[in-house]
């Protein structure tokens, strides 16, 4: 319908219509909003700060990924304490943590051992502890030295001094070569029989190197190591034939060999210019024949021990009143002894045979001779009738047919 100035009425439908309609626009721009605010990434200040967040994977503390060490303090003089700060290591690791002099070029040795801590990491890698400062037996340039005790190998330093401890010059190196290890090494061999039963267990370490100095290294000198469990490594110096040319790489080959029935997890060491270069486990099988062996003497020896005490015990057994010794079962009887052949022996048989034989041998009548040798032990008057109890003989021939 329309009004007299032909304009349409509106009803009341179309103004709810009218109405509503901006307010579903500002609820769809305002979700608009809400959808760009969520994609825009937070500041860093807004991300979580958990400690360590970044060692959660093993070595990512570092750009290089690999573990690292922060000292409290730079100097410190004998006496004193440092905090000694780490991230990037394996979780729940055990470390060690020593003071060495000469920047550890000559090993543990030129460590000071005494006065080390042992710390483990947490789950995230990292740890902190509190070291004692003490005098290493090396002269400085010292450093503060980290490294895993089991499980695999990874060490850090960080450059400390000790105050009032000497300072000398860095040895110069002896082959004026820089070797480094550039593959996993590898031992190569197997055990043989004799290894079973105790011999000394042998194997090639072979690993590549190479040359980062400047000069060639030639014929160098390694000193190869093995260590079980928590024992210290025993070292041995054997001298590679042949030349690394600097910048180069080379196969070295060594021989290693572990004492007479040694057997467990081992840990061999390859050491090179007073640097650790390698370290490869080693797991060596119980020499089971020396086991064998041992059952088997513990079962002989008492045996043979018995043996020869029976043999004694025989030997000194008294002897009978006639001289002889007794003998036992299966023994040849003494001379004079001898049962007759067929006949069993037993106690009382030999005189009854005897009687028997001398009374059927006798053919005389009663009281005589004959009989007196077959019954010894009855008079004439007592002996009885033989005539009852033996068959009747007849000494006459039969006559032949036909005679009269």
């Amino acid at each position: 319908m329309t009004g007299g100035t032909g304009r349409p009425r509106t009803g009341p439908a179309t103004r709810t219509v009218r109405t509503t309609l901006p307010v579903r626009q500002r609820a769809v721009a305002l979700l608009l909003l809400c959808l760009a605010l969520a994609a825009v990434p937070l500041p860093a200040a807004a991300a979580p700060a958990a400690p360590y967040a970044l060692a959660a994977a093993p070595y990512a503390a570092t750009a290089e990924g690999h573990p690292t060490v922060h000292l409290s303090r730079k100097e410190a003089g004998k006496g004193g304490s440092l905090t000694v700060t780490g991230r990037g290591w394996r979780p729940k690791a055990l470390l060690t943590l020593l003071i060495c002099g000469q920047n550890m070029i000559g090993g543990t040795n030129s460590c000071a051992n005494g006065d080390g801590r042992a710390v483990t990491t947490d789950a995230h890698g990292a740890f902190h502890r509190l070291l004692p400062v003490a005098e290493p037996p090396k002269p400085c340039p010292c450093v503060v030295h980290a490294a895993t005790v089991t499980g695999e190998a990874a060490a850090a330093e960080a450059a400390f001094t000790v105050a009032g401890h000497p300072v000398a010059p860095l040895p110069a190196e002896r082959t004026g070569g820089r070797l480094t290890v550039l593959d996993r090494p590898r031992l190569a061999g197997s055990s043989g029989l004799l290894t079973w039963f105790g011999a000394p267990a042998r194997r090639q370490l072979t690993l590549t190197v190479g040359n980062l100095g400047s000069a060639p290294a030639k014929d160098p000198v390694f000193r190869v190591g093995t260590s079980h469990g928590i024992f210290a490594a025993e070292w041995e110096e054997q001298q590679w034939r042949g030349t690394v040319p600097a910048g180069k790489k080379a196969e070295v080959t060594l021989p290693v060999e572990l004492p007479a029935g040694a057997h467990g997890d081992y840990l061999v060491s390859l050491e090179y210019g007073g640097k650790v270069l390698a370290e490869q486990p080693w797991g060596v099988g119980r020499p089971w024949g020396v086991t064998l062996f041992w059952v088997l003497l513990c079962v002989v020896v008492p045996t043979a021990v018995f043996r020869i005490g029976m043999a004694l015990v025989d030997r000194v057994r008294p002897r009978r009143p006639g001289g002889t010794r007794r003998h036992g079962a299966g023994r040849t009887p003494p001379a004079g002894r001898t049962p007759a052949p067929g006949r069993t022996r037993a106690a009382g048989i030999g005189p009854r045979i005897r009687n028997r034989t001398a009374r059927e041998g006798s053919t005389a009548g009663p009281g005589t001779p004959g009989d007196r040798a077959a019954l010894p032990w009855f008079t004439q008057d007592t002996a009885p009738s033989t005539a009852s109890t033996e068959r009747p003989t007849s000494t006459e021939r039969p006559t032949s047919k036909g005679s009269a």
